[in-house]
């Protein structure tokens, strides 16, 4: 079993600021097919997280009114799930069991280290049991 799941987690992962607009935001999601992008404030700490779920308003909005509004700080979740760098493979399994998510923003502290999607937790759980 790893020790961590810093092994697996994607550092590169997609970020975007509150002050960004939310029609930017919505095109980085698209173009880069992610789920999720974690948004981080000034500092590098987590302050909540942009879904694509959380996009279909403003898109809907948009494509009635043919004007974009609005920020990611308007529209993100930001009661936000993350996992510590420090967790296990076996804690990351089993808050992928306990919530709906697809991806865990993973931190250090408040600062952000990058994502961890399902898809990455469940490999690595193929590839233990041989």
């Amino acid at each position: 079993m790893t020790d961590t799941i810093a092994e697996i987690t994607k550092t590169d992962a997609l970020t975007v600021t509150p002050e960004m607009p939310i029609r930017r935001a919505v095109a980085l999601l698209v173009e880069s097919r992610a789920a999720a992008a974690p948004v981080i404030d000034e500092g590098g700490a987590l302050c909540g997280i942009l879904t694509q779920k959380d996009c279909f308003n403003p898109a809907l909005q948009a494509s009635y009114y043919q004007e974009w509004k609005g920020t990611v700080g308007d529209y993100m979740s930001r009661n936000v799930v993350s996992l510590p760098a420090s967790a296990d493979l076996v804690a990351a399994a089993e808050a992928f069991i306990s919530h709906p998510h697809r991806v865990f923003p993973v931190t250090d502290g408040n600062r952000l280290v990058g994502l961890l999607r399902r898809s990455d937790v469940l490999s690595a759980l193929v590839r233990l049991s041989g």
